[in-house]
């Protein structure tokens, strides 16, 4: 096997605290070449080795993430339209139905409104996993000018997604 002396002087760095520790002064061809092949021998098995360990702990720990328990909310929709409808029927409700899609029990910790004129209601118990709950939404047009409007309610979970924004949208429209 021809090597270069700059492979020799990589190799000899490669092996030198084996070298160190074998304390030999005088190298014979054969000596050397066998020194070479233990070396990397050597190299090659800690390397396995290091490999080894690291995907063992890599899969450990994504089993341990793949474990982990979370809540997690999921609505059928997001946004509910109330369409056109007159000054004289102000008060107008839709229903936002969700799933806890999660394997732990799903909490609402809260629902608000961007205004006074829209009130939610929630299912306050826990919803386990695979249920389903309701988040029921008033809307009171009186005392506002018939126009199109959009309102916000913000929720906040336990869930992974601890905040999630619903909306209504409609116009009311003026009698005639």
């Amino acid at each position: 096997m021809q090597t270069t002396s700059n492979q020799r002087l990589l190799r000899f760095k490669i092996c030198s605290d084996i070298l160190i520790i074998v304390k030999i002064k005088t190298w014979s061809p054969t000596s050397l070449y066998l020194f070479y092949y233990f070396c990397n021998e050597i190299k090659q098995h800690i390397m396995k080795r290091i490999l080894f360990i690291s995907l063992l702990l890599l899969s450990t720990v994504n089993f341990a993430l793949a474990q982990k328990k979370y809540a997690e909310i999921k609505f059928e929709n997001t946004t509910y339209d109330f369409g056109k409808f007159p000054e004289s029927n102000p008060v107008q409700k839709c229903v936002f139905t969700f799933t806890n899609t999660g394997n732990t029990p799903l909490v609402i910790k809260q629902a608000i409104a961007s205004c006074g004129c829209t009130v939610p209601s929630y299912t306050k118990k826990p919803i386990e996993p695979g249920e389903k709950g309701e988040i029921k939404v008033t809307y009171s047009g009186r005392g506002t000018f018939p126009a199109r409007f959009k309102k916000t309610i913000t929720v906040r979970t336990n869930g992974v997604n601890e905040t999630v924004r619903l909306y209504i949208v409609g116009e009311m429209t003026e009698e005639k």
